[in-house]
């Protein structure tokens, strides 16, 4: 699992790349959670899932422990480009409700 990021115009992009899956959900996590930190005063974040080639329940949990994060700050979070079967597993789950999907 690859986690980048990278600040624009106020908006925290966060890159994720490989399988967010039981085994590497915790080193996203640790590595997402600096990223927000060192920008805690951005406007909003994007988590870029174009990288992520497999998507389980905890990735579910990551993206909503993120969301959880975020809210306590009062920044918004969206997704953008997840691939077929992690669009289908977000829609299904309905974490779309809370993060939208650009």
């Amino acid at each position: 699992m690859k986690v980048e990021g990278c600040m624009s115009s106020g908006t925290l992009y966060i890159f994720l790349s490989g399988e967010l899956d039981e085994y590497n959900a915790p080193i996203a996590r640790k590595e997402a959670d600096e990223l927000i930190e060192k920008h805690i005063s951005c406007e909003r974040v994007i988590f870029d899932l174009s990288g992520v080639k497999f998507m389980d329940s905890t990735g579910i949990g990551f993206l909503v422990g993120r969301y959880k994060k975020l809210h306590r700050c009062s920044t918004p979070a969206f997704i953008q480009s997840p691939n077929f079967s992690a669009d289908k597993i977000l829609s299904m789950s309905g974490v779309y409700t809370l993060i939208p999907k650009l």
